[in-house]
């Protein structure tokens, strides 16, 4: 990544976050962290990456509803001094729930205990970060 795009990704992590803040009221959206944001290298496409908290249904559902509330988050960028404010993708982040799990696992084998099985969501493999598995580049 440049410069220009690293600064890009910071000032739209820092605005997204603070329009979801202040000015989108959707009731289906739960507690959202933007953990962070990919610009793609012609400023057009932008990947939002979110960590919520919730049960799995509760969490896509939050998912849908900032999908659906993007292109508004998207008009109110519109005030930044940016050549093209990038189309917004929405995907879930889940390295802080498998970070806490780690460290979980970690703390059972200090303390003498076996560790928890996986769940069948642990032993998949990870996505690469910026695209799923068989998914193409916007």
């Amino acid at each position: 990544m440049s410069a220009r795009t690293d600064r890009v990704d910071e000032l739209l992590r820092e605005e997204i976050s603070s329009i979801l803040a202040r000015n989108v009221q959707d009731p289906r959206i739960g507690f959202v962290t933007i953990t962070d944001v990919d610009v793609s290298p012609d400023l057009r496409h932008a990947t939002v990456w979110v960590s919520t908290i919730g049960q799995p249904e509760e969490r896509r559902e939050t998912i849908r509803a900032l999908a659906h509330a993007m292109p508004y988050v998207r008009r109110q960028l519109g005030v930044l001094r940016l050549r093209r404010i990038p189309e917004l993708h929405v995907k879930a982040d889940d390295s802080i729930e498998r970070g806490t799990r780690v460290l979980q696992i970690l703390n059972e084998l200090e303390e003498g205990a076996d560790p928890q099985p996986p769940s069948i969501s642990e032993t998949l493999p990870t996505p690469v970060r910026g695209r799923d598995a068989g998914e193409t580049e916007p």
